[in-house]
């Protein structure tokens, strides 16, 4: 019964951090987008038409080369995919298992070009697409899309934990450990790259099925896809339900100046990089959902909380609720401010969960046109406003109004209806408690609180795994029965999610990777190494 849990908490880890390595090149490619939407908006015709002083070569040169700087991450997305996984998953040696990843991934496109070759089933060039083929770095293989990093950056993870530390006899010894790695993944993913064109058309079938299981949803995909990822945002599984919709045919397929493109934001970045007509069926799983919650409903729980807090504490919560309106409404990261009614009452995250749903809904039936990832102002400005008014960004104003006085009549009405403990609202003894996450919400974070953070989680003896994303620690422990959930919380966690007997995540906030890094420091001066 012991080694079942213990393999279940091992699966809860593996997915929370197969979540969490998405991010790192999803991270960059907002960015990236940013600059590519910022490039695409200054340099259309309509907008010179508007803004004249822009029709200067140097002008447009410049911004047609911040165009290309933004398609980088959009063009390499697989590569970086197939490199970020196992240097997000593995515990040592990273450096090894991102270089694996880039090797294992050029190998399996070289060996499924051989397959093709061989078998007589390489397409001409006037073919390729349809055939299902493209160029993969220079190399003519299966269109597999951010699925072929995703597939070769899992097995290269995998390889590497089995042969990282691998001794080999000494005849070979300069051969063993971690120099293992890229040479077992060469030869490993040589034969993937034989057997995937074999296998190819199951993969694509299942994706094609969650696609139009999506498609035959209608005017509810969206709200399916926005809930969803709401839903499993505890768990910190949202990212995978995001990458999947995103970037593989489940998001939709289009030809995009002839070439094939699958993902939601894919499609979006194509057609913006290409000037094609931006396709409302993309921009639907995309920021306009999102911007109705993010930029109006969460600021005005925030409102909410603030009002039906005790006049004492208002001053003391304001920056708590401060930093969580900026965190939202700028960049869409809307832990700070979830964390704070989820626990205290899941009913009312439903509803939350439902709204953001019906936001993606809405604004697809409307027709709003603005892509790339985060629901924020930037998204709203750069995508929505300086693309034109084809984008019927105004929508968004007028829906966000609605769904303020929505979040915040509901909100309001639950916290004093039912006497939620919101921050404010605690009992005397707490009081501190909500004061030292307002003072640790900042970006600056001192030893102090990782000392007691780390104490708080039964000590260095107790922490087997030790991780951060966004938001949130995400933790391995050997007892949960050590972790003082009272203490975690007066010295600045938002929350605690206990995922099962060992695996925990505490929300911190936006300054979490300074907090996880003082904690590795406390961790090895008292002389123990934990894995991250």
């Amino acid at each position: 019964m012991k080694t079942k849990a213990r393999s279940t908490s091992k699966g809860w880890e593996f997915f929370q951090g197969l979540g969490k390595t998405f991010m790192l090149p999803v991270a960059l490619l907002a960015f990236m987008g940013l600059l590519l939407g910022i490039g695409s908006s200054f340099t259309s015709p309509t907008t010179i038409e508007n803004l004249p002083f822009l029709d200067h070569k140097v002008i447009q040169v410049f911004l047609r080369f911040i165009s290309m700087v933004g398609g980088f991450a959009y063009t390499y997305l697989p590569l970086l995919f197939a490199m970020a996984i196992p240097l997000g998953l593995a515990r040592y040696e990273k450096g090894v298992a991102a270089f694996s990843g880039l090797i294992g991934y050029v190998i399996m496109h070289l060996s499924i070009n051989f397959y093709l070759v061989e078998t007589d089933r390489i397409a001409n060039a006037d073919v390729m697409r349809q055939e299902g083929q493209g160029m993969v770095l220079g190399i003519q293989s299966l269109e597999m899309g951010v699925l072929g990093g995703i597939i070769a950056g899992l097995i290269v993870y995998f390889l590497h934990q089995r042969f990282y530390n691998i001794k080999l006899p000494q005849a070979f010894a300069f051969f063993g450990g971690a120099r293992f790695v890229p040479i077992i993944t060469a030869i490993t993913l040589s034969i993937v790259g034989i057997i995937i064109p074999m296998i190819w058309p199951f993969f694509t079938m299942i994706i094609n099925g969650i696609g139009s299981a999506i498609k035959g949803a209608g005017v509810f995909g969206p709200f399916l896809f926005g809930a969803g990822e709401r839903l499993l945002l505890p768990f910190g599984l949202h990212h995978i339900l995001v990458a999947m919709i995103r970037f593989t045919e489940a998001g939709g397929t289009a030809v995009i100046n002839g070439d094939t493109v699958s993902g939601a934001l894919n499609i979006f970045y194509a057609e913006l990089k290409n000037g094609s007509p931006i396709s409302a069926s993309a921009t639907a799983f995309l920021s306009q959902g999102k911007m109705p919650t993010f930029m109006f409903g969460l600021p005005a729980v925030a409102l909410a909380i603030y009002h039906t807090a005790k006049p004492k504490n208002r001053k003391k919560i304001k920056g708590l609720l401060i930093s969580g309106v900026i965190a939202t409404f700028v960049t869409g990261i809307t832990e700070p401010i979830e964390f704070l009614f989820l626990f205290l009452a899941p009913a009312l995250y439903g509803i939350h969960v439902i709204l953001t749903g019906l936001g993606f809904m809405v604004m697809a039936l409307l027709g709003t046109k603005i892509g790339n990832t985060d629901g924020g102002i930037l998204d709203f400005l750069i995508f929505g406003v300086l693309q034109g008014t084809y984008t019927k960004w105004y929508l968004v104003l007028v829906i966000g109004v609605i769904w303020f006085a929505i979040y915040y009549s509901v909100f309001r009405y639950a916290i004093i209806k039912f006497n939620l403990k919101t921050p404010g609202r605690e009992v005397e003894e707490d009081q501190e408690g909500s004061d030292s996450a307002n003072s640790k919400s900042s970006s600056h974070s001192d030893n102090s609180q990782a000392a007691k953070l780390l104490d708080a989680l039964g000590g260095p003896e107790n922490i087997q795994s030790l991780d951060n994303c966004i938001t949130r620690l995400r933790l391995v422990v050997d007892s949960l029965e050590k972790v003082d959930e009272p203490a975690l919380k007066k010295n600045g966690a938002l929350g605690v999610i206990k995922l099962d007997d060992h695996n925990i995540q505490v929300v911190i906030g936006t300054h979490v990777n300074h907090v996880r890094m003082e904690m590795d420091h406390l961790i090895e001066s008292k002389g123990y190494k934990i894995s991250g």
